[in-house]
């Protein structure tokens, strides 16, 4: 079997099994493996996987656990989403996807770091600012979080700001 026909079978077991941690298992060997657009589908994949599991959380009125290794891809996955569209200068969007993931998590040091995320863009400070200003990418990387979880002095401005203008 093809290496190619290999990998797109063990892709579509993860998926028909909703395993999000299992796609991320396979990012590596999908990026050495799939052409671009292949590759744009995989990721497609996984944002629509997250997509319904947020769904289906939100509609049973309970929290992602970080502990859990589906829910912390998931998490994972609508972070990366959430990015793109800071990264694509569509502040709003991030925005809301920000504070939508500021609840959706048992964990304060994520929900705290989203809400940071958050003020930022519905501040309309670009993601460049705020990885330069905001983001402390160095301790961030120490940590080994999946996310931007570690801030400098000028985080509580920014939040002290937000809370001024009652946002």
């Amino acid at each position: 079997m093809s290496k190619i026909k290999e990998l797109k079978e063990k892709v579509l077991k993860a998926q028909q099994e909703s395993d999000i941690a299992s796609l991320y298992v396979l990012e590596q060997q999908a990026h050495e493996t799939f052409d671009e657009n292949t590759l744009h589908g995989f990721y497609a994949n996984i944002l629509d996987l997250a997509l319904e599991k947020l769904t289906n959380t939100l509609e049973a009125h309970k929290m992602m656990d970080m502990n859990e290794v589906q829910d912390f891809a998931t998490l994972r996955a609508l972070y990366e989403y959430a990015i793109e569209h800071y990264s694509a200068n569509e502040l709003s969007d991030a925005a809301a996807l920000f504070e939508v993931l500021s609840g959706l998590s048992n964990d304060k040091k994520f929900s705290n770091a989203m809400k940071l995320h958050w003020m930022a863009a519905l501040e309309k400070l670009s993601l460049d600012d705020f990885l330069e200003n905001i983001a402390d990418i160095d301790l961030t990387q120490k940590a080994g979080t999946f996310y931007l979880s570690e801030f400098n002095k000028s985080a509580q401005k920014l939040l002290d700001n937000t809370q001024d203008k009652g946002k």
